[in-house]
């Protein structure tokens, strides 16, 4: 991926993906991701659960609290998965005023 190259030279160094369809670079507390095809637009990515460097974290505000939150303060909610389980891995997308998405992602 050439954009892989690019974030290099500003200093990010990959921590992960397979470095084909997708990476995940670091440069210090910043991590971001590249995924090519996988989305339609650039989007931001919330992950509960996990610390900047994808270590788990022992606490944290589940993604269905989360949801719920935001749903309460008036926000749309586009694709969701939080009703299939109580717990565990689930997502959900909101869309900024831009048209934007943004993931809330969380693994386990």
């Amino acid at each position: 991926m050439a954009s892989t190259a690019f974030y290099e030279k500003l200093g990010f160094a990959p921590s992960g993906g397979d470095g084909e369809t997708w990476t995940v670079l670091r440069n210090g507390s910043a991590t971001i991701g590249l995924f090519q095809a996988m989305f339609d637009k650039p989007m931001l990515t919330f992950n509960p659960g996990w610390a900047h460097d994808t270590s788990e974290l022992t606490d944290f505000t589940d993604v269905r609290e989360v949801r719920s939150a935001l749903v309460e303060s008036g926000l749309a909610i586009d694709a969701d998965t939080t009703g299939e389980s109580t717990s565990g891995p689930a997502s959900f997308m909101i869309t900024d005023p831009d048209g934007n998405p943004i993931l809330v992602d969380q693994h386990r």
